[in-house]
């Protein structure tokens, strides 16, 4: 039954009711009209109003929590689907919509996974010319400052020194730079070798103390789900820098059977309240490139937990495929 002949007959249901009980009950409208007849038809009026609000509101039912996904739909945490149940014009609207939601989660799916996949080719191209070029013409730059320093009178001398030493400064920030750009130990050495050195970074450049502990026995990953892990502690640790006011800082990579975890948490003063921005977003949009699960949660304390789980045995298919 469509949503016009629903609605048509529930009306017809009460009118249909109302209009029998005027025809056998014994009531009569005088004229003018007499208060308990008044008061009869108002109520009668009033019951008809209920009967039809009550049986409306049951039949309308589905599309108010069809309104209410609606609003709360998110292309970046999927699954999120109606059930549909009975038959009819609002069970075809559902599924209609959960159809919807399934082509836009593919669509979305592979058009970040296009636009993540050139964001790592530039970034790629980006910290190769910094290495390459830029790093390259400093350190010739370096090298001219040392030869000149070496045969320039004292008070030129330092000087030379003191330009020598800013252009080292610059040049070691240019490299990390690259580094954070491309990971290149990640490609050379592996996850953990990369979050090593990417925490010891930190910890040099923030002045936090980091607590790592990596599992052994992780199981073999594809390049992109290492990518993709490597690229959200990234983000989470610079949140951290910005936001959390911390002190320490624990990160953690398990794996099992199933699935291999990386947990990032501090003391911060998070206090558990998460203010999505891009940052975070951009690891919702990772975590769905290798099928992960992010979760982003209070710690103990007033700190922050950011946990990334990325299942096995869907990256061994994706990689397979």
């Amino acid at each position: 039954m469509s949503l016009f002949w629903r609605i048509f007959g529930l009306n017809a249901l009460v009118l249909g009711t109302a209009t029998a009980m005027l025809l056998w009950a014994p009531v009569t409208v005088s004229v003018p009209v007499l208060l308990t007849e008044a008061v009869i038809l108002v109520g009668g009026l009033a019951v008809m109003l209920v009967a039809n609000a009550v049986l409306l509101r049951i039949g309308l039912a589905p599309l108010d929590r069809l309104t209410r996904l609606m609003t709360r739909v998110d292309l970046l945490r999927p699954g999120q689907r109606l059930p549909v149940t009975g038959h009819g014009g609002v069970a075809e609207l559902i599924r209609t919509f959960n159809a919807m939601l399934d082509r836009l989660e593919t669509e979305r799916a592979t058009s970040n996974a296009r636009a993540l996949s050139a964001q790592e080719a530039e970034r790629r191209r980006i910290a190769q010319e910094l290495h390459d070029e830029v790093g390259q013409s400093m350190t010739a730059v370096l090298l001219g400052l040392k030869r000149t320093a070496d045969r320039a009178p004292e008070p030129l001398r330092t000087e030379l020194q003191q330009a020598q030493e800013i252009t080292r400064e610059s040049l070691d920030e240019v490299r990390r730079l690259a580094r954070r750009l491309r990971p290149g130990v990640l490609d050379d050495l592996g996850l953990i070798s990369a979050l090593t050195a990417l925490t010891t970074d930190f910890a040099t450049h923030t002045g936090l103390r980091v607590k790592r502990h990596f599992d052994a026995d992780l199981p073999p990953l594809d390049p992109k789900a290492e990518l993709v892990l490597y690229r959200v502690a990234q983000e989470a640790l610079t949140n951290i820098a910005r936001h959390a006011e911390a002190e320490r800082v624990e990160l953690s990579l398990r794996g099992s059977a199933v699935c291999v975890l990386l947990c990032i948490s501090d003391d911060g003063h998070g206090n558990g309240i998460v203010r999505e921005g891009a940052g975070i977003r951009g690891m919702r949009e990772r975590a769905l490139l290798v099928g992960a699960t992010l979760d982003i949660a209070p710690d103990t304390g007033n700190g922050t937990r950011v946990s990334l789980s990325v299942p096995v045995m869907a990256e061994q298919d994706t990689a397979h495929a």
